[in-house]
């Protein structure tokens, strides 16, 4: 795994935890040679996982609507930051750049670009790896309701384990690494 796409809230969140997920999430990808894609935001949990990276000596490219640069969000110190014409382009973009996605605490945006990665997962788009990163339990609730949708005959087991949940940033990239191996190896993911 070489580029990693990280989904996370342009808030901060309540609790400090979220900001120090983060963090950590940012230093144990420098350590491990990955590098940073993300939404392009300065703002939020999105400015402190790309700060992070760069503060580190990692590379982060971003991917930002151009809406959103004209209203003064953007990161201008990533690496590279694509302007796009809007959030189907953005999503598009960020998952042509990398190789997994790994989704911090959020709000709709979060959301909206997880289940995107899924359902393009589903249709035969990509075969990259997901996973929630589960700070302070903040996905224990979505993931027992992947559980509801699943017995309720809407997802199946298959694509019911497709999404995984780690606890710690570490453990995180550990199953995505296995998952886009397994992926590269013909295996259905």
């Amino acid at each position: 795994m070489k580029r990693l796409a990280v989904y996370c809230g342009s808030a901060m969140g309540a609790e400090p935890a979220f900001a120090d997920a983060a963090r950590e999430l940012a230093r144990e990808m420098v350590g491990r040679g990955i590098d940073l894609v993300y939404g392009g935001g300065r703002l939020g949990l999105m400015g402190v996982v790309a700060d992070e990276v760069l503060a580190a000596g990692g590379q982060v490219y971003g991917v930002i609507p151009a809406a959103l640069v004209d209203k003064e969000v953007a990161h201008l110190g990533c690496t590279e930051l694509h302007q796009v014409a809007n959030m189907h382009e953005r999503k598009a973009k960020m998952t042509e750049l990398c190789d997994a996605f790994v989704a911090l605490p959020g709000g709709i945006g979060t959301l909206d670009e997880l289940f995107e990665a899924w359902t393009w997962n589903a249709l035969g788009y990509h075969a990259k790896p997901f996973c929630l990163l589960n700070v302070n339990g903040f996905w224990t609730a979505l993931d027992s309701f992947m559980d509801h949708v699943s017995a309720s005959g809407f997802l199946s087991a298959a694509r019911r384990e497709q999404l995984l949940v780690a606890q710690s940033p570490a453990e995180a990239i550990e199953r995505l690494d296995e998952a886009a191996k397994a992926a590269t190896q013909g295996m259905v993911w």
